[in-house]
């Protein structure tokens, strides 16, 4: 898939990663960009919409939803990050509110225009879900959760044309982990490593050094094989006796 001439719609669009999704797209062709952020913001290009679009929130996802009319791309890039040591739960349902059931409602929300378009959704995710990060344990677990959540719809949906990607990035120069001290790539770098293996078909996007140190590790992996593995169940002939 080529993002020229394509509906793209990208959640937490107000910084970071998401901004540099939505600069992206526009310079790769995209017809229209639906920018959903918590607070309203403005863009000089003329193929941008706003969208008010806190991922937490059941109704602002309904509104969000009523005012897209077609999409072809839904980049689940929302989330949160916050340091914690697991001993308080609050922290680990924070996290899941965020990461695991905002993308669930979101991508539930917008899954009917994406099967009528055959389009994509991209999950922006991290290396964490595949191994914790001491520092933040909870985030660990609620990507880990939103990892299997992709893995799961990228064979449930497979039938009925839309592609599903996940994103495994290394640490990445925004301000949630700002004060994290390890080597960063910028926004803007994975941004384009993103669409790059959108464009390429790649199920699984490691983009930028850190995690691409790994991404012939995983593809070839037993983890790897197993999710294959198990797609082939669901086509499978049910067991009679």
């Amino acid at each position: 898939m080529t993002i020229a001439d394509k509906t793209v719609l990208v959640t937490g669009a107000g910084r970071g990663i998401g901004r540099a999704l939505v600069e992206e797209a526009l310079a790769r062709g995209a017809a229209r960009v639906y920018a959903g952020t918590r607070q309203p913001v403005e863009h000089p290009d003329g193929r941008v919409t706003p969208l008010i679009l806190d991922i937490t929130s059941p109704e602002q996802i309904r509104e969000a939803a009523g005012q897209v009319e077609s999409l072809d791309i839904l980049i689940n890039n929302g989330g949160v990050f916050l340091y914690d040591d697991l001993s308080d739960r609050t922290a680990l349902e924070r996290h899941l509110a965020v990461n695991l059931y905002g993308t669930y409602d979101v991508t539930q929300a917008f899954l009917p225009a994406l099967i009528r378009s055959r389009g994509a959704i991209v999950h922006i995710g991290t290396i964490a879900a595949l191994a914790p990060i001491p520092l933040t344990p909870a985030y660990s677990v609620s990507k880990a959760a939103a990892f299997n959540l992709v893995q799961s719809l990228r064979i449930l949906l497979a039938v009925q044309g839309v592609r599903v990607h996940a994103v495994l990035s290394g640490p990445v120069d925004t301000d949630m982990v700002r004060d994290l001290d390890v080597p960063k790539s910028s926004p803007e770098s994975v941004a384009r490593a993103i669409f790059d293996g959108i464009d390429d078909d790649e199920e699984d996007i490691f983009p930028e050094p850190f995690s691409q140190a790994l991404a012939d590790g995983w593809r070839t992996g037993v983890a790897k094989a197993l999710e294959r593995q198990n797609a082939a169940l669901l086509n499978a002939a049910p067991v009679t006796e």
